[in-house]
């Protein structure tokens, strides 16, 4: 067995880059992002519908890979977030 600090690993970052960015990996986690969105509209608080219709994916572009948010763009989504853990929730819910 090598001792601390002589083992190192060369990783091939564009074979990563490519994978990470192939339409299979983008689907797969633009399809957890709509999953938690719709769990998260269908358990929205509804006073006029603004909170629950600004609630959306927003793709995310990183160094290596694009990622996927569920956002709301209500003036209101803050507070409401804030006393209800609404997006949070969802998350969880839809992690099982």
């Amino acid at each position: 067995m090598p001792a601390a600090g002589q083992t190192t690993v060369d990783f091939n970052e564009a074979f990563f880059d490519e994978m990470l960015n192939s339409a299979g990996v983008r689907a797969l986690t633009r399809g957890a992002a709509e999953k938690a969105l719709n769990i998260a509209k269908a358990n929205a608080p509804v006073d006029t519908g603004a909170y629950r219709d600004g609630l959306q994916v927003e793709a995310v572009q990183h160094a290596h890979r694009t990622t996927y948010m569920v956002v709301g763009t209500d003036a209101k989504t803050m507070l409401i977030e804030s006393q209800t853990g609404n997006l949070v929730k969802a998350l969880k819910k839809a992690k099982s």
